[in-house]
């Protein structure tokens, strides 16, 4: 048996590292770099990427100080209960202006008002006003939800036009409003 020429064992030692080497990096460029898509760990930039693929619809504009409805308020209702996702049914949807005083800058909101199991239940997304007054629901719109515990009638309170607590219309004693504020909402996304 000849033994190998110097020639051939650099060749198969070369091809070896390369190989090595082309592993290690396919391993490195799986597990160095998420893939597109995946959830990111830091919760502030999963909230950053959800601005950024934000979808704006407009569902009404003001006209002389009056709402005018370009999406209908049955939709919006159904959208609502979906939204709620636990039995709620929504009776009646709104655009409401906040505005605490006339220097204010006014706010308007989207709300819809119901019951589930006879509680009074209500959610609130605030909308983004256009200089055209057009008013236009993102997605990445925080969402303000109102459960009723005891109370007849529950409201939200404001402080500077923003959504800051609740108030029980009729408090007996251990009767109080829960306010609950999710980060985005998927108003218009059909499931």
């Amino acid at each position: 048996m000849k033994p190998f020429s110097s020639v051939v064992v650099r060749t198969v030692l070369a091809a070896c590292l390369g190989l090595a080497g082309a592993l290690t990096a396919c391993e490195t460029s799986k597990h160095g770099f998420p893939e597109r898509g995946m959830p990111a760990d830091d919760p502030d930039a999963a909230a950053a990427q959800r601005r950024r693929e934000a979808v704006n619809r407009q569902i009404a504009t003001i006209n002389e100080g009056k709402v005018e409805y370009i999406v209908p308020r049955n939709q919006m209702a159904t959208a609502f209960i979906r939204l709620f996702n636990d039995g709620t049914v929504i009776d009646k949807t709104s655009v409401q202006k906040v505005q605490e005083s006339k220097n204010d800058k006014p706010v308007y909101y989207l709300v819809g008002v119901g019951l589930r199991n006879g509680m009074y239940r209500a959610m609130a997304i605030p909308l983004q006003s256009s200089s055209d007054n057009s008013l236009y629901l993102s997605s990445s719109a925080e969402r303000y939800i109102l459960t009723s515990v005891g109370c007849s009638f529950c409201s939200f309170s404001f402080e500077k036009n923003r959504i800051v607590g609740t108030t029980c219309e009729e408090n007996t004693g251990g009767s109080r409003c829960d306010l609950i504020v999710k980060e985005y909402n998927n108003f218009f996304v059909r499931q």
